[in-house]
């Protein structure tokens, strides 16, 4: 019964990273490479909002100056591809 707490907390970190990423780039599939980049991050910076989605998701953007680049860096790209298909849709 003491595996039962750690399966848990894994299986809500994984749900809420999934849904921190899906979030950041609604309509595009879940991107593996977020994943592999953000989960580290989340767990470091933000680990005290989970299981809670959308304050995992506040936390990290609060604390973006400290992710690792290659979170930064995919968090960038995402929010830059969102800018650009919200000004297409307005052309």
């Amino acid at each position: 019964m003491t595996t039962t707490r750690p399966r848990q907390f894994v299986l809500a970190f994984t749900v809420a990273i999934s849904a921190i990423v899906l979030s950041a780039s609604p309509g595009h599939a879940f991107s593996s490479e977020a994943r592999e980049m953000c989960t580290g991050d989340a767990m470091r910076l933000c680990s005290d909002e989970i299981p809670n989605i959308s304050r995992i998701a506040a936390c990290m953007h609060r604390k973006k100056a400290q992710l690792s680049t290659g979170c930064r860096a995919v968090m960038d790209r995402e929010a830059s591809g969102r800018r650009s298909k919200q000004a297409a849709a307005r052309d």
